[in-house]
């Protein structure tokens, strides 16, 4: 989950509501310029992080805080293995985008036992064989990945609450074309992006966020408790091309 701190305690936003972000976004891209199979790598990037269910995991810090998903340090390759297992149900392109997902976030801890580098061994071999079975050039799947991580990175900037202030540029990444996108947080609260990549000139996107008060917990029991009550609010950002 993603937590940020408020004057009154935390806001704290689910990581598959992050994921969803990501979907809202990618779904306003400029049509003709959209990667391939457009509406199968909008699932993949709306699913990529269903590896994440707080309400089953250790989310509270050890001074009792809410745990950010940047404090995690653990690996459960049983998880990790029923993620890229279950993206198949949605089909090979779904399964190839979470497959080259989990490649490049666990590719950086291969050596630290067989069974992990057999697993990721497997990812490889199965990203190669699905690539082939679909008939999809190579660039092809490495332009979607690239698309599927870019708004990914877009989300998160929204959820981190990462905008500069006084109308400075941030990097979001480089997209499917190659190109370096910027973002900034316009004087009136609207946001813009160069080089402008979607469809629409305006429109808006939004993302639902726990607002809790309490700051400290006793375990992560209490936590999921106090998130199943708290209130929801609506964070919303809208764009327009400057």
């Amino acid at each position: 989950m993603i937590v940020n701190a408020t004057p009154n305690g935390w806001e704290i936003i689910y990581h598959r509501a992050h994921a969803l972000l990501a979907a809202q976004l990618a779904g306003q891209w400029r049509r003709k310029n959209a990667p391939a199979r457009l509406y199968e790598t909008l699932a993949a990037i709306s699913h990529h992080d269903d590896l994440e269910k707080e309400w089953e995991e250790d989310i509270v810090t050890e001074a009792g805080a809410p745990m950010d998903f940047t404090l995690k340090h653990s690996t459960n390759l049983d998880k990790i293995d029923k993620l890229a297992k279950n993206a198949l149900y949605r089909g090979r392109w779904v399964a190839l985008l979470i497959s080259k997902h989990i490649s490049r976030l666990y590719e950086g801890k291969r050596g630290q036992g067989a069974e992990f580098d057999q697993f990721l061994d497997e990812q490889l071999e199965n990203q190669k064989r699905w690539r082939q079975e679909l008939g999809i050039e190579k660039t092809s799947v490495e332009a979607a990945y690239a698309f599927m991580q870019w708004c990914d990175r877009l989300s998160l900037i929204l959820c981190q609450q990462e905008l500069p202030a006084d109308e400075r540029w941030l990097e979001i990444s480089k997209g499917p074309d190659d190109r370096r996108y910027d973002i900034m947080l316009r004087g009136d609260s609207l946001v813009t992006v160069n080089p402008w990549p979607f469809e629409d000139e305006k429109f808006t996107v939004n993302i639902e966020a726990c607002d809790i008060t309490q700051l400290k917990f006793k375990d992560s029991t209490e936590l999921s408790q106090a998130l199943q009550e708290a209130p929801i609010k609506i964070l919303e950002w809208t764009f327009v091309k400057s």
